[in-house]
């Protein structure tokens, strides 16, 4: 088992079918997870059906309330490292991100060395389609905004399109991470480059969701400008290595179709 994609879910019932299906047509051997939040459209249940189409190949966690898309992510790394994946991916449901490209990071870690490959919006090659102005502005301007008080060197740190490899999840405390919203996608990184790993971004195209509703809002955003404060702040006191002998505690992280 080498390549993990997961994919957290919250009302994608329009989306989810059509992006397993996708990543499982590429035929590169990825297998999937999905995270989803007791989404009250029956998103998991749709999960469910196809599990008997790929077994072994696409699980799914379930957890109760929205938890947030951080704890979501944190969950599936703990199963991830579980069960021994290498590389594992983070991806959205709703098209943002091309399957095509998970193939790109993955060779970015495994040829090229990288220990984190970022899919970027903002490096060349790289750019969105079908946003409207204001989101360009947000996210550009807090792209920069976050290098400017991080000194990170990151173009792209609320990219949300990645590949970790194990060794990266397997050395950061996730009890270090404090944010489960817009800033956790900038602290992960943040956390990655503090502990010495490298990081190289890959240029993708970012196409808005066509199907669907968008879960950014004003807290999103609000937590972006003062997490960064934060997490600088934070970091002159924090610890982002985990323990050598601390062990990541899981209930029922193995595999299991049977879900």
């Amino acid at each position: 088992m080498e390549k993990l994609v997961i994919i957290p879910t919250y009302n994608e019932k329009d989306n989810i079918a059509s992006i397993i299906e996708a990543v499982f047509n590429l035929k590169l051997n990825y297998h999937v997870l999905v995270i989803d939040d007791s989404s009250p459209d029956g998103t998991a249940a749709i999960v469910k059906q196809l599990i008997s189409h790929y077994p072994n190949q696409l699980f799914l966690e379930e957890r109760m309330g929205k938890q947030g898309l951080g704890t979501a992510y944190i969950h599936g790394f703990k199963w991830a490292l579980q069960n021994r994946y290498e590389y594992i991916f983070e991806m959205d449901a709703d098209f943002s991100h091309n399957p095509l490209d998970l193939e790109r990071l993955y060779m970015a870690c495994k040829d090229r060395l990288a220990d984190v490959a970022i899919g970027s919006r903002y490096v060349s090659g790289g750019k969105v389609e079908n946003w409207p102005l204001d989101r360009h502005l947000y996210s550009k301007g807090g792209s920069i905004y976050t290098r400017l008080i991080t000194w990170m060197p990151v173009n792209d740190p609320t990219a949300g399109f990645m590949c970790y490899s194990r060794k990266v999840l397997d050395t950061i405390n996730f009890d270090a991470i404090n944010f489960v919203g817009y800033a956790f996608q900038i602290e992960m990184k943040f956390a990655a480059w503090k502990l010495g790993f490298k990081i190289v971004e890959v240029p993708i195209t970012f196409v808005d969701r066509k199907i669907g509703v968008s879960k950014m809002s004003k807290g999103i955003i609000k937590e972006g400008v003062f997490g960064v404060l934060k997490i600088q702040w934070d970091s002159m006191f924090k610890n982002y290595r985990r323990k050598v002998n601390s062990k990541i505690t899981t209930n029922s992280f193995v595999a299991d179709n049977g879900n």
